[in-house]
């Protein structure tokens, strides 16, 4: 009964075929949240794979719901003894749409598909290889040790594509029945494929429309160009006031004062590298001063998403009537989120743009959060994952993409540490998303090690 033995039993569940036999099945079912008519799906997820899983391990299951949800909760408990450290668990067993037509020839989303060192398919690292990959790693340490050491609770939603609707009511409402001393999950990417990572938090984001709508309808340029306002020329001004021609943010309130120097120094040995398919950074973008790690990690970031005037497939000689673009703020800790719109809107007034009207892409805003890269506990899970696969894991202080982690550590009130098995060049989201399978091998052995040192009794303080 030894931790060498539980992770060995994670590593044969994935040498047996077992782990990729489970993963094929979960992707097999199209639970596009997205999509209304998959709405069945998503409950059948939680019930016929999810909820078996869980109550094999011991665990004791229930089905919750939430009017603004897209779909069911399941959330799950193993209370081994009150006086312990209780473990939160979460994951999402949502997609992305397929976006069926555009993966490359001989892949589909649904079908898991074996290529070279990688497994194709939608979800096999957002989200659902993550969460199993954890799920099983508690598996095996409740086969070697026949305990865990530890409460555990777990919470699996079907909307997070969607932007997790009613998962932070639910978990208001639900604040006793969830807490927990601290979040262990799994999402996003490592820093690299190589390089195990924990990172402690998510960067906030909001998403806004600019739109402006000048008249009605579009008019002749030869009659009337020069004389009516072109809407497409006033919001392209206006975007280039919110940004410098290098992606520099001029919106002071936008931006953190500083980088806290334990962030610097968090991010001082991590390089991004998306790997060989990944795109190459352009190294005089955004803000002055920064490394690449410490711009996506540490800092605040607006992008265009989208943007559209008159009809772009069949171009006509007129004056279009309206111009829209569909922007983003990702930002860190020391943002206000609730005054990015009206700063936003403070920023254009001053600089003559009345006509751009701002609105909300979406109700739900994540805060920006991150736990204390000096916390014990992030010291000690980082020390387990070293001493499991022998390399100096990758500590980030925050996700640089969006994670309903505000929900967990300001709504219940637990420390978060997020260890995430994927990596930049995933395709998540994209056609071709595809699992490494070092990393999938890897990250059972480093959770089931993680597990077994929670059970061992020797955690920091709480």
């Amino acid at each position: 009964m030894t931790r060498a033995q539980a992770i060995a039993h994670a590593q044969d569940y994935f040498d047996s075929g077992s782990f990729k036999s489970d993963l094929t099945r979960l992707i097999a079912m199209p639970t596009e949240s997205q999509n209304p008519e998959r709405a069945p799906v998503l409950k059948q997820y939680l019930e016929q794979e999810m909820q078996p899983l869980l109550e094999s391990l011991g665990f004791t299951c229930r089905t919750l719901n939430h009017p603004k949800a897209k779909g069911p909760f399941l959330f799950a408990q193993r209370i081994e003894d009150p006086s312990l450290p209780t473990i939160f668990g979460y994951g999402h067993g949502d997609v992305i749409r397929g976006l069926d037509a555009q993966w490359s020839e001989g892949l589909s989303p649904w079908t898991l598909t074996e290529r070279g060192d990688r497994w194709y398919g939608r979800g096999v690292v957002d989200n659902k290889g993550q969460h199993v990959i954890n799920l099983n790693a508690l598996k095996a340490v409740l086969a070697t040790r026949g305990k865990l050491g530890f409460n555990a609770k777990y919470l699996i939603e079907m909307g997070e594509e969607c932007g997790s609707p009613g998962l932070r009511e639910l978990c208001t409402e639900q604040k006793e029945l969830f807490k927990s001393d601290i979040l262990i999950a799994s999402d996003g990417p490592r820093l690299n494929a190589e390089r195990p990572t924990v990172f402690l938090g998510a960067r906030g984001g909001v998403t806004f429309d600019l739109t402006i709508n000048a008249r009605e309808g579009g008019h002749h340029s030869g009659n009337w160009g020069g004389i009516l306002s072109d809407p497409a020329i006033q919001l392209a001004h206006a975007i280039a006031s919110i940004a410098s021609p290098t992606g520099q943010i001029r919106i002071h309130e936008w931006v953190p004062k500083e980088l806290p120097e334990p962030v610097r120094k968090a991010l001082a040995d991590c390089e991004i590298d998306g790997g060989p398919n990944g795109p190459v950074i352009d190294p005089n973008w955004g803000e002055p001063g920064l490394s690449p790690a410490e711009q996506v990690f540490g800092w605040c970031s607006f992008d265009v998403l989208a943007m559209k005037s008159g009809v772009p497939e069949t171009p006509v000689n007129a004056v279009p009537p309206s111009a829209w673009a569909r922007c983003a703020l990702r930002f860190v800790v020391g943002i206000d989120p609730t005054d990015v719109i009206p700063a936003l809107r403070r920023h254009l007034k001053r600089h003559g743009f009345d006509m751009v009207e701002v609105s909300l892409a979406r109700d739900e805003i994540f805060n920006a959060t991150r736990l204390d890269p000096e916390d014990a506990w992030v010291h000690w899970a980082v020390d387990s994952i070293a001493r499991t696969t022998s390399k100096k894991p990758a500590l980030l202080p925050n996700l640089g993409g969006g994670l309903p982690n505000d929900i967990f550590s300001e709504i219940v009130g637990m420390r978060t540490i997020w260890v995430p098995h994927s990596y930049p060049g995933c395709s998540q989201h994209a056609p071709n998303e595809h699992l490494p399978v070092a990393i999938a091998r890897e990250g059972l052995a480093m959770m089931a090690g993680l597990y077994w040192d929670l059970g061992e009794g020797d955690t920091p303080a709480l």
